[in-house]
């Protein structure tokens, strides 16, 4: 038994006493390590869509979302994302400071949000309303295959119900956006 011990460390000794091959081992251990945290996490690369102050050119943030086995929960931390604003300070926000999601229901393939009040005017910063209802509904849609149809609601009125139907080529009239 004690050779076997004494073989094995001498074996890896002599292979660790290469850097190029103890570089491929920490990075291989890198790499699992890696790979275990995105598994145990169960997170999501979700992208957001922006703003540039200045110029108003689209600016496109990528955050990591947990995942949830409910497809409704999920929408709901992305919108919620959304409403908490960009990452870097030269972008605009979609909506004002005390816009918050009063409610989100998710049934065949069609997401009904409910936004309070503050939603309806546009952010101090500066934008326009309607034109930040269409990033956000692109960008649920982008970022959900599952989603065919976003309809809004404004303290339980519906909001912008023609800007979001269906054209007559079965695409959405919602703002398009590519990346």
């Amino acid at each position: 038994m004690k050779a076997f011990f004494s073989n094995i460390f001498r074996t890896t000794a002599g292979f660790l006493a290469s850097k190029t091959k103890f570089r491929l081992l920490l990075l291989v251990i890198l790499c699992l390590a890696a790979v275990a945290e995105f598994f145990f996490l169960g997170l999501a690369r979700r992208t957001f869509v922006f703003y540039n102050v200045d110029s108003g050119v689209i600016a496109v943030e990528d955050r990591m979302l947990k995942r949830s086995p409910s497809r409704e929960i999920n929408i709901a931390r992305y919108t919620e994302e959304m409403l908490l604003g960009p990452v870097d300070p030269d972008l605009l926000p979609l909506f004002p400071v005390g816009t918050r999601l009063k409610s989100l229901l998710y049934r065949n393939g069609v997401v009904y949000a409910d936004f309070s009040a503050d939603a309806a005017l546009p952010p101090v910063e500066g934008g326009e309303t309607l034109k930040n209802f269409k990033t956000l509904h692109a960008g649920i849609l982008r970022n959900f295959s599952y989603v065919r149809e976003v309809r809004f609601f404004i303290d339980g009125a519906a909001a912008y119900v023609d800007e979001f139907r269906e054209g007559k080529n079965g695409v959405s009239a919602g703002l398009k956006i590519s990346l």
